[in-house]
């Protein structure tokens, strides 16, 4: 017979917490949206909520080009861009790793400071995006960088148990002590993770695309600014007592 604390585990290994739904939903129905509005309306969305590099051009070189929004897009854009997605396969596959990391986190965060850690971890991949493409036209979309600090904060406490991968995202996080970076530096788990993680995101940028149904280039460099952040303010997130 199934103990309560087994059926719970496996309840929690399917059902992802409310606020990750609700995510999901919400980039379903902006795309949805996206999907039936005319031409001329979806260049002003992208122009407006979009986050494109060259909107933060001063001087004689801002004269060439206008974006809608004023100086306040210049702010939410910085967040609005992690709402819309390329095409429904962009949205299934950032959904899916969403699903998978982004519901462990928001277990052991909360919906709040969840909802705060993934804006930070998007802010910071285009702050980073931003400083490598300064100036350059064309618009960076998509959730993956919130995404990757969320995958970054998972990092920080699912493999301090010896348990395999599969068996530590069934447990409740919050019997999972998160680690210091040095331990998870030393932990050959978390580093062994690390490492696929950083070599696919280099395929990205030498190959532009290696995934099929997917045009343009993948913006890389945000991906890593959100694992980054994720990885390094973890702990201003993380009210679990350490035991």
């Amino acid at each position: 017979m199934m103990s309560d604390q087994s059926a719970n585990a496996s309840t929690r290994a399917v059902n992802a917490p409310l606020v990750v739904i609700l995510s999901v939903a919400a980039f379903i129905a902006v795309h949805v949206w996206r999907g039936s509005i005319t031409e001329d309306e979806e260049l002003l969305l992208l122009l407006t909520y979009a986050f494109i590099p060259a909107r933060y051009l001063t001087g004689a070189e801002a004269l060439y080009v206008k974006f809608p929004g004023g100086t306040a897009a210049n702010v939410w854009t910085f967040a609005t861009y992690s709402m819309l997605h390329a095409d429904w396969l962009h949205l299934a596959v950032n959904s899916f790793w969403m699903l998978a990391f982004g519901s462990v986190v928001a277990r052991r965060f909360g919906a709040i400071r969840f909802i705060v850690f993934s804006l930070v971890c998007a802010v910071a991949g285009a702050a980073l995006h931003l400083g490598v493409y300064w100036g350059e036209m064309v618009p960076v979309i998509g959730a993956s960088a919130a995404i990757s600090g969320q995958m970054a904060g998972a990092v920080r406490f699912i493999f301090s148990r010896p348990s395999n991968l599969f068996q530590a995202s069934r447990m409740h996080p919050h019997h999972m002590r998160a680690e210091s970076l040095s331990q998870v530096f030393s932990n050959p788990r978390a580093l062994a993770f690390l490492g696929v993680w950083i070599g696919i995101n280099l395929l990205f940028g030498v190959s532009n695309s290696f995934i099929p149904g997917v045009e343009g280039q993948v913006a890389w460099e945000a991906h890593l600014g959100g694992f980054l952040a994720g990885l390094l303010l973890f702990g201003l997130f993380d009210r679990t007592v350490r035991t």
